[in-house]
């Protein structure tokens, strides 16, 4: 790759409302992982990180504690960036929408949009969300009043307002879509956007007058009284950390090769911040890559409940590098990640410690035993050609997978490297060798693992950097991009060297390091459907072991579908009527319209939980759960084999 290729990585930059949790940093370690690997491997990066600092909710809950609201940020923007530098995460500038630079960049950009038409003053009346800025139209609203995003109740606001005409820009952005199938990933996350899009779009309010503590509009427009709409002012952030409207030197990097988010910011990201661009005459992002959220221990975080896990608790627990793994391994980017101290523990003692830190445990032992430390690779090729070939046919699949975030599939990909030398001790044993009086072949073998080791710990370093530093010093070489050229791209081996004694890297870790969530603490919550996720009824439950006892509890029982049909103003929900063998049907509201139709269910059998607390979704009773299974390919309904008698109980 050219050194001159540019790579601009940015994570969104983060609401100052409350501090750093987990799933922030998911969103900037999957970001600072892809802005090492480009580093090292020649591209000029540019990583950008942050903190969002303007609305309505920053003012109001300064004013709560008794602060203005520039030290309510100054001090929550504090906790975010202290964070990242202790996690090493490395970014090259650290923005905050109340720099000076950044504001004046905002202005610039108000002023092309409105000079080239894209911005007109009318008076807006709508339902208004505080705690997420947003304006949503009654017919998104649940029950007439709540938030379809948060759930929070929404009032109805009139006010004057310049508005961006972002329904003149549905053609083209749905052309850009179609002409960039890889424009946002994962591709499903982008035919959502699509369908949303084909929807028709209205035209955005971008200024409010009701409060004060936001971008003031150009001083030309000679309208004091507006501020902007907090999410125009955030996106700018993307070109304003590069110079827009004052220094431009680093605008070179734009477009971005990739915006990471997540995904409840989706459509603030693939509709609006796309529409803008085209209004600046901006190229487009090459990337916008929303990844899901994080349960715990299968149970929605939150503050009530005491369950929301803190990144730098588990980090200081078990290791920065540990975690780091745990989080991108763990879940297939786009999906829903569930942390559990047992699967971190799992993947601690079996990923790290059984097939990579013993790897390197018995590479020090064999080298010391036999060899008196020293490593020569001169004779691998001769030796173990075939294991070489298969090491590097897993290497050249890498790069892709990362860029693509297929990043838990880049990291199985890259174990395979450690299985084919954990297979090859085995295989051709080295104490048999040296019995046998073949010392140059245990040689080439120690020299094989040496490599595959080095050439790993080369691809791991993104990942885990500072476990990667003590691979590499432990084989006396540098990771840089010239041991990632050597070592990767042109399949040469490490040079002779002294191997040095390190303690192992993996400690077994055996019970958990924090303290658990009692069972008792761990609540069912209704949850409401939204936009753009089905959040239906469901009961989440803790990892623990239960008895049979408790199991039975559960009241599971075969139903059949007697009547089906769609919630109104719903894209997801249906309502089904359900005869589970008693006097009348049960009432089930079910989030499977993406999947199926009122049609496809009606006279179906389906597994029912009986005995959930009843909940109302969109105005409606429902008296279950439905059972299915959803992965990366869609959901499918859990049904019984044979037809059975509603009411048969399951179990």
């Amino acid at each position: 790759m050219s050194c001159h290729e540019k790579a601009y990585i940015t994570t969104p930059i983060y609401y100052v409302n409350d501090i750093a949790h987990i799933g922030h940093a998911y969103t900037t370690i999957i970001a600072d992982t892809v802005a090492r690997y480009s580093r090292m491997s020649g591209l000029d990066t540019f990583f950008l990180t942050g903190t969002d600092e303007h609305g309505q909710k920053i003012e109001e809950s300064a004013k709560a504690r008794g602060k203005t609201s520039q030290e309510y940020a100054d001090e929550i923007s504090a906790t975010f960036k202290n964070l990242w530098d202790d996690f090493g995460i490395s970014y090259d500038k650290f923005i905050r929408t109340t720099d000076p630079e950044h504001m004046k960049g905002v202005q610039k950009a108000f002023s092309v949009m409105y000079d080239n038409g894209d911005i007109y003053k009318d008076v807006y009346k709508g339902h208004y969300c505080i705690s997420c800025e947003t304006f949503f139209p009654e017919s998104q609203l649940v029950d007439g009043e709540f938030c379809p995003e948060c759930g929070k109740s929404t009032t109805i606001v009139e006010e004057e307002s310049y508005f961006f005409k972002l329904s003149a820009y549905e053609d083209r952005l749905l052309a850009w879509y179609k002409e960039n199938p890889n424009c946002i990933l994962p591709k499903s996350k982008r035919n959502e956007v699509i369908r949303f899009v084909e929807g028709g779009l209205d035209d955005l309010s971008i200024t409010r007058t009701s409060f004060d503590w936001g971008v003031k509009l150009p001083k030309e427009l000679n309208d004091p009284k507006h501020v902007m709409y907090v999410w125009l002012d955030a996106l700018m952030n993307y070109i304003t950390a590069l110079g827009y409207g004052t220094d431009e030197a680093n605008m070179d990097f734009w477009p971005a090769r990739v915006h990471l988010i997540g995904k409840d910011i989706l459509r603030f990201h693939a509709i609006y911040w796309p529409a803008f661009l085209m209004s600046l005459g901006l190229p487009m992002p090459k990337h916008i890559a929303a990844h899901g959220w994080w349960t715990r221990d299968g149970e929605k975080m939150s503050k009530s409940k005491g369950n929301v896990v803190n990144p730098r608790e588990v980090a200081d627990a078990y290791g920065l590098d540990n975690f780091r793994y745990f989080m991108l391994r763990e879940v297939p980017f786009g999906g829903d990640g569930d942390f559990s101290q047992k699967a971190l523990i799992d993947r601690i003692n079996s990923d790290l410690g059984n097939d990579l830190g013993n790897l390197l445990n018995r590479l020090i032992g064999m080298s010391g035993k036999y060899f008196e430390g020293k490593v020569d690779s001169g004779n691998v090729a001769k030796y173990y050609q075939s294991e070489l070939d298969e090491v590097h046919a897993s290497l050249e699949k890498l790069e892709p997978l990362l860029f693509n975030m297929q990043i838990h599939r880049y990291l199985e990909e890259l174990w395979r490297p450690l299985s084919v030398a954990n297979r090859s001790i085995d295989k051709y044993q080295p104490w048999t060798l040296m019995k046998e009086g073949k010392e140059e072949e245990a040689m080439a073998l120690n020299g094989l693992i040496a490599a595959i080791l080095g050439k790993v710990a080369v691809m791991l370093y993104p990942v885990m950097p500072d476990t990667c530093k003590k691979i590499s010093d432990a084989l006396s070489f540098n990771i840089d991009n010239r041991s990632w050229s050597a070592l990767v791209k042109e399949n040469k081996l490490l040079e002779t060297f002294t191997i040095e004694k390190i303690p192992p890297l993996f400690p077994r870790v055996e019970e958990p390091l924090l303290e658990e969530i009692k069972p008792a603490d761990i609540k069912t919550e209704a949850k409401v459907e939204t936009k753009t996720e089905t959040k239906t009824e469901k009961k989440e439950e803790g990892v623990a072991l239960i008895g049979i006892d408790q199991f039975f509890q559960t009241s599971l029982k075969v139903g059949t579908v007697v009547k089906a049909e769609e919630v109104p103003k719903s894209k997801k929900l249906l309502l089904l009527q359900v005869d589970v063998g008693e006097d009348e049907p049960r009432q089930v509201v079910a989030g499977i319209k993406e999947w199926y139709s009122a049609e496809d269910m009606l006279g179906t059998q389906v597994c029912v939980v009986a005995n959930l607390k009843p909940a109302k979704l969109m105005g409606y009773k429902s008296e279950g759960m439905l059972l299915a299974a959803k992965d990366e390919d869609g959901l499918c309904m859990i049904r019984p084999e044979k037809p059975k008698k509603p009411g048969t109980n399951i179990g």
